[in-house]
């Protein structure tokens, strides 16, 4: 779960610092997931790989309103409803973490790892580490961009 403080300037011209809660469980990534043809994560990387900026906004837009909620006092429940993203989307905090994640790949990243369980996140690291070590079995090797090269060869 991530916990986010967000400045922002209300409509009353008040500045504020406030926490807002972000999180995708289990079930909610699999429907999201399972929702989409191809899968979440591909349409995520052909969007990016396309630069198809309103498909890119589009889909922030869903991660960030599907991922806010508020967790009930007693911490058992992380509570969410259409009408609380509606509430959230209209503040100038929703603007501002908007803004940031469209604008800042660092921050895009970090955002989507910390609102996924720690399971998952720890899956992804081992899956990738593996898929390392078959490429170093290989001989090939990764750039910066992703490109695979073998033996070497750029």
């Amino acid at each position: 779960m991530l916990k986010k403080l967000i400045e922002y300037t209300d409509y009353n011209g008040k500045k504020r610092k406030e926490n807002f809660y972000f999180y995708l469980n289990k079930a909610e990534l699999t429907e999201m997931e399972l929702g989409t043809i191809g899968g979440m994560r591909n349409l995520i990387q052909l969007i990016t790989d396309k630069q198809d900026i309103p498909e890119i906004i589009k889909a922030f837009k869903t991660i960030i309103l599907k991922s806010y909620g508020e967790k009930s006092p007693d911490g058992v429940r992380f509570i969410k409803s259409p009408e609380l993203s509606e509430a959230f989307m209209q503040t100038e905090a929703y603007s501002n973490l908007f803004m940031e994640l469209i604008s800042n790949a660092d921050s895009a990243a970090t955002f989507i790892n910390a609102i996924v369980p720690e399971d998952l996140q720890k899956k992804d690291d081992e899956d990738e580490e593996a898929d390392n070590a078959k490429d170093t079995e290989t001989g090939a090797t990764t750039d910066a961009e992703g490109n695979i090269h073998l033996l070497g060869q750029k």
